[in-house]
């Protein structure tokens, strides 16, 4: 009797773990679909309600007044996320070419690489303790500067390790071509490899930036928030994630519109991050 026989008690058995196996994946599956779907209906239904012209032209309420906005929210965290990506993004790069040209063979380019896989699962949270007892708790007041720094830190492993492993897809032969011409290895580095996967160096600085845009923990222990607009980012200021997250909590109506109000202008920030990272700046392993 064959093994992939239809009566061979062998097949049967592995026949019914497989069928078990896919009924399972697809009903783990549906589970996760089901709460996602849940959670986005009831944001954009909720969120929808919340989005008015004022939020965009008003600053937050004071508690128990009428009417207001994200105004300040908004140009505080465009401010914190914009310096944090100008700050990453040329370290994160450069790092990630440090690790992808000499991580091979060298101790130091080895810890670096260590350091940066334990940042990437570090808890936002702690991040956010460690600017506040480095830097708020010595100069004695929290600042859009600290929330800059804090986010920074988050979004350097992120570009970095995205830079090395794009780095890593440049096939040997189009190196060895560069260096038989004379090239020397830091023109090699720049001009050739980090050109060649340039898309994908930029599809991580865009997945950075929509990993801090909506980070709410860090931010508590090192911006806080401001209630009024400001543009000073050595005071503190006011941000959509703490925002979002002190008026979800209010017992005011108007403040909990404006939360999911908030929340769904943060939701497609990330979600159009994420669509131009995957479409526009795709890109396939070089051959």
């Amino acid at each position: 009797m064959s093994a992939a026989s239809p009566r061979n008690p062998v097949y049967i058995r592995r026949l019914r773990q497989h069928r078990i196996g896919i009924i399972m994946s697809v009903l783990a599956m549906s589970v996760g679909l089901a709460f996602l779907a849940w959670i986005l209906s009831t944001l954009l239904v909720k969120g929808f309600g919340g989005l008015s012209l004022m939020m965009f032209t008003s600053d937050t309420p004071a508690p128990g007044s009428d009417g207001g906005g994200l105004r300040n929210a908004i140009v505080g965290s465009l401010m914190m996320v914009g310096l944090s990506t100008a700050v990453s993004t040329p370290i994160g790069i450069l790092a990630g070419v440090y690790l992808a040209e000499y991580g091979e063979q060298n101790k130091f380019a080895q810890v670096t690489r260590f350091v940066t896989d334990i940042m990437l699962s570090a808890p936002s949270i702690v991040i956010g303790l460690f600017v506040y007892a480095l830097y708020v708790a010595n100069v004695k007041h929290f600042s859009g500067y600290a929330g800059s720094i804090a986010l920074a830190l988050i979004a350097i492993p992120v570009v970095v390790r995205t830079t090395d492993n794009m780095l890593r897809l440049v096939p040997n032969s189009l190196l060895e071509a560069a260096f038989a011409l004379g090239a020397p290895r830091w023109k090699v580095a720049t001009m050739v490899r980090l050109r060649a996967v340039k898309a994908g160096v930029v599809t991580g600085v865009l997945l950075a930036l929509a990993r801090i845009a909506g980070e709410t923990a860090p931010l508590l222990f090192t911006a806080l928030n401001n209630q009024f607009f400001s543009a000073d980012m050595n005071a503190p200021l006011a941000n959509l994630p703490v925002v979002i997250y002190q008026f979800a909590m209010s017992p005011y109506d108007n403040w909990r519109d404006l939360a999911w109000g908030g929340a769904l202008l943060v939701t497609f920030s990330v979600l159009l991050l994420n669509i131009l990272s995957r479409t526009v700046f795709s890109q396939k392993t070089p051959n």
